[in-house]
């Protein structure tokens, strides 16, 4: 004797008509979203979609790419000198050995990039963030920086020579062997708790620099054009021994 099956409740089939509605919607939203991934062949322009894409080794100098969305996009070993970056989203991308050299990247987001030995000099980056950025090495000369962050980053023998600085906050960052000298320091930098061995600072004006200590200075390498905040002292070993 075959038993029958028993009958589905309402509540049942409405449940599972609902289960049934809810994996459509959400195969039409993956859809969606694939339709709207980023385009990685896609030529450069203003706002376009580069996240997570390898655009390492490509060569694009002077491309617009203002406001564009390059977030962990590989660009190592690029070429992007004199391109538009202003407003760029390009938090924790690659950009190691990259070229931006002369590029306009003011207000751009860096956060959390791979810049060793990068090429920012002449870089124009007012109010940018670097804010936990790996720039060993990274090459800063002549760019202006004012209102650039680059607090907790990673700035080990970066080289900030002749840049244009001012309201930018180093706190907290690496800036073992870093050099500051004859930079253009239009007001005052936060140095709270940065890590400043061998720093060089000679002729830098820290007259009006936050957080510095004696025990950052007695680290750093400076001379007799070296200026430093009321209460800090010249250390006896200065000037330091080039390396």
């Amino acid at each position: 004797m075959t038993m029958r099956e028993p009958r589905q409740s309402a509540g049942m089939r409405l449940r599972a008509h609902g289960l049934k509605m809810a994996a459509t919607l959400v195969a039409l939203l993956s859809s969606g979203a694939a339709a709207m991934a980023a385009d990685c062949r896609a030529d450069p322009e203003p706002g376009l979609d580069w996240g997570g894409c390898n655009r390492s080794n490509i060569m694009i100098p002077g491309s617009n790419l203002e406001k564009a969305d390059l977030r962990g996009a590989d660009f190592s070993l690029s070429d992007l000198s004199g391109a538009v970056l202003a407003g760029a989203n390009a938090q924790g991308a690659k950009l190691a050995r990259t070229s931006l050299a002369g590029a306009i990247a003011d207000a751009a987001d860096f956060t959390q990039i791979e810049g060793y030995r990068t090429n920012f000099s002449g870089l124009s980056a007012k109010g940018a963030s670097f804010d936990g950025a790996e720039l060993q090495r990274a090459n800063f000369n002549g760019a202006v920086l004012t209102g650039a962050s680059f607090e907790k980053a990673e700035l080990g023998r970066a080289d900030f020579t002749g840049a244009i600085l001012g309201e930018n906050g180093f706190a907290f960052a690496n800036l073992a062997r870093a050099s500051f000298k004859n930079a253009r320091i239009e007001s005052p930098l936060d140095f709270s708790r940065a890590y400043m061995f061998l720093t060089r600072i000679e002729g830098a004006d820290l007259s009006a620099a936050k957080g510095l200590t004696q025990p950052q200075i007695d680290l750093a390498c400076g001379d007799e054009a070296t200026k430093l905040p009321t209460g800090l002292n010249p250390p006896a070993n200065w000037p330091c021994p080039f390396d």
